[in-house]
């Protein structure tokens, strides 16, 4: 099966030394985000919903990229510091995940 690398300028270049998302077959498998401004590089928002809002929107950007979107998505996995945010999280999380709820 063939792979493929995933890059667009729209969404912050990769830091390290890894791909933005790579596709495999009908899969699509996405780095990790943090809230960079694409243009910059540098770190946005001056509030957690700010952030989460600059990462959710980064991955939109990149799976649809990919010829995916949020809708297609089937787990994530958040990482975060200060689980008192957590409410917030999920309401800006439900913004973009809206109807399709992945694992």
């Amino acid at each position: 099966m063939s792979r493929s690398i995933i890059k667009t300028s729209k969404a912050p270049a990769p830091v390290g030394p890894y791909s933005q998302a790579v596709s495999c077959g009908n899969i699509l498998y996405v780095s990790g985000q943090i809230p960079l401004d694409p243009e910059s590089g540098e770190l946005v928002g001056n509030s957690f919903a700010e952030q989460c809002h600059r990462v959710l929107l980064n991955l939109k950007i990149i799976l649809e990229a990919g010829g995916s979107g949020l809708e297609r998505v089937l787990k994530v996995t958040i990482y975060m510091k200060n689980l008192a945010q957590f409410g917030e999280l999920n309401e800006i999380y439900s913004e973009y995940f809206d109807v399709s709820k992945p694992a």
